[in-house]
């Protein structure tokens, strides 16, 4: 096998809104703390290639990862199926556009962003060369703590120290997933997969940075002068950073702190890295269309009234939470509606993207899965190494499991009108299905080169 690693920034100039931490909360950026990056590793066997990029991003939306696939092909001819476009879901960098009210894009930067991350896919296809893929599963702890099912620390201070541990870690990932890529003897490139909600800072923090993830990959970058670390977000939808919203000062050392963590596990994971068999490559696209609930035009229509009682209120003000809220779902609303009038369906397909590497399938979702949705597609695996990544191709908002998505709230029913979409019947069981007959077909055309 042939790999190529490249990375081009992206860190938007200072002034542009940042994303994440509620609706028309006007967070501009006043600094640049760390810088942002779209890194790229490519692969070639047997005359097949295939591309995988992350970005230091909230997201992608599919316009985005559509034009800067074109981009790619154009200058090298690979084909937008075997390019897969994956984020990390900072919340300290810039607005995509894609979530209404969560901050305006910058129209200049988004103009710019697909032919970068392009150019970064194109050179890292250009630096193909042969190397030796190495592999290491390594304790990864004290990062998250799911947020669904056990509460913050109180006080939370502890869990600056280094033996804190939440009391449900099995809830959360322990493990961390280290690749290494290395030629002539020199590590050329390296990967991490871990998943855990990158957000360490508040609202109230305004400098750029990649958040713990970003910060930590910067950091092994500087060790390995030469070498492109690409992360790779897991499940991340109901794990949280252990610090989270806390004020300016405070969350900036939480991110050092768990930073250092992270990138503690992994340089171990880079220490351990043994070789891995096995050389097929296999890249695959599919849309699938998961079911929505059934709200009916009448049953938007209600909601946009109750939105317009709220926004209309005698004491509204533009101050007020609820009032920015019910904005973000009244424009929603008006938008399912307008799509509604012209025949559109508000159940549009969704693209899932399987890429296989030897022995490992890295299974790409639009969402931020929840733990529960990954520990069944991996329990169902034919892989010897599957990897389910979040927020891949585009940004649709949550996966959640099924007791979550009967409660409804945020992630199962807010979170998709902040992207302009409706709420989903049942995300759990028709992608932890989808993903694996995707995973079964990557497993079909790789057994006699990829063994167990």
């Amino acid at each position: 096998m042939r790999f190529g690693f490249a990375k081009v920034e992206i860190t938007p100039r200072v002034g542009v809104e940042l994303c994440g931490f509620g609706p028309y909360v006007l967070r501009r950026s006043v600094g640049i703390r760390d810088r942002l990056w779209a890194r790229a590793m490519a692969v070639e066997s047997e005359g097949a290639r295939a591309v995988l990029g992350s970005c230091d991003l909230v997201g992608l939306s599919a316009a985005l990862t559509g034009e800067a696939r074109r981009l790619v092909e154009a200058a090298t001819g690979l084909p937008n199926t075997a390019v897969m476009l994956h984020c990390t879901h900072t919340h300290s960098g810039p607005s995509i556009g894609e979530y209404i009210g969560w901050a305006e894009a910058d129209a200049p930067y988004l103009a710019l962003l697909p032919g970068r991350i392009a150019r970064a896919c194109a050179e890292a296809l250009g630096n193909l060369q042969p190397a030796t893929l190495s592999h290491a599963v390594v304790p990864c702890e004290g990062v998250g703590i799911n947020r669904e099912q056990e509460q913050a620390p109180d006080p939370w201070q502890q869990v600056l120290a280094d033996d804190w541990r939440p009391q449900r870690p099995e809830l959360t990932d322990t493990e961390c997933q280290v690749f290494k890529v290395e030629t002539n003897g020199r590590l050329a490139g390296f990967a991490s997969y871990f998943g855990c909600h990158p957000v360490v800072c508040c609202a109230d923090t305004r400098y750029i940075h990649g958040d713990y993830c970003g910060v930590a990959t910067n950091l092994l970058e500087r060790e390995h002068p030469g070498a492109v670390g690409l992360f790779l977000q897991g499940a991340e939808g109901d794990v949280n950073s252990c610090v989270v919203h806390k004020p300016e000062q405070e969350s900036l050392l939480a991110l050092d702190v768990i930073a250092s963590r992270y990138a503690r596990a992994v340089r171990s994971g880079l220490a351990a890295a043994l070789p891995v068999e096995g050389d097929c490559l296999r890249c695959i696209s599919r849309e699938v269309t998961f079911s929505r609930k059934p709200w009916g035009r009448e049953h938007l229509v209600a909601l946009l009234a109750e939105q317009a009682a709220v926004i209309h209120a005698p004491d509204a003000a533009d101050a007020d939470g609820e009032v920015r809220m019910a904005v973000v779902r009244a424009t929603a609303l008006r938008q399912m509606i307008g799509r509604l009038n012209t025949g559109q369906s508000l159940q549009p397909p969704t693209e899932l993207q399987g890429l296989r590497i030897g022995p490992i399938s890295f299974l790409g979702t639009p969402f931020e899965v929840f733990q529960r949705i990954k520990n069944e597609v991996v329990a169902e695996s034919p892989s010897p190494l599957p990897l389910v990544l979040s927020q891949t191709n585009d940004s649709l908002g949550y996966a959640v499991e099924r007791e979550v998505a009967a409660r409804g709230g945020y992630a199962a029913d807010l979170v998709p009108l902040i992207i302009g979409s409706l709420p989903f019947a049942d995300l759990h069981g028709e992608l932890m299905n989808s993903l694996r007959d995707l995973d079964r077909e990557l497993a079909a055309d790789c057994p006699p080169a990829c063994p167990d």
